[in-house]
């Protein structure tokens, strides 16, 4: 039933959602990016292993072609545009800032956050110098 609904959708709002050529989802916390979900789509592989390769030195050398289902990103990869969360190292998330009281500002490692601003800018740059669209996942690679 997901499947059958998920081809609905991206066949009614496949012409406008056309021009969006990728979703990039960093939620994870206040961890130092590590890496990339593929969410299963495999034909992204040689792009980010592109993207994320000058930063291997600092240890962002994860491209998996797992989801992390769940997040923000599901949505736009049932509407048919491909969408990828960043891995991150897992400091905080769910046991002590994420959607509690500690979830402030204060709580930020500043040189974490430059790290991964730096990465995003990159990363978004290279998809907006793009000559074509960021590769859609085949029907029958959809859940």
């Amino acid at each position: 039933m997901l499947r059958v609904r998920s081809q609905l959708k991206s066949k009614i709002l496949k012409k406008e959602h056309a021009e969006h050529s990728v979703y990039l989802n960093l939620d994870g916390g206040l961890g130092k990016i590590r890496g990339i979900y593929m969410e299963g789509n495999e034909a992204v592989r040689h792009i980010f292993k592109a993207y994320l390769e000058p930063f291997a030195y600092l240890g962002v050398n994860t491209i998996t072609s797992k989801s992390d289902a769940g997040l923000d990103q599901i949505v736009f990869d049932e509407y048919g545009i491909p969408s990828f969360d960043f891995i991150q190292d897992p400091e905080t998330y769910e046991n002590i800032t994420v959607h509690s009281s500690m979830d402030v500002y204060e709580m930020v490692k500043e040189d974490n956050l430059k790290q991964n601003a730096v990465i995003i800018a990159a990363i978004v740059y290279h998809v907006a110098m793009r000559d074509e669209m960021f590769p859609r996942k085949k029907w029958n690679d959809w859940q």
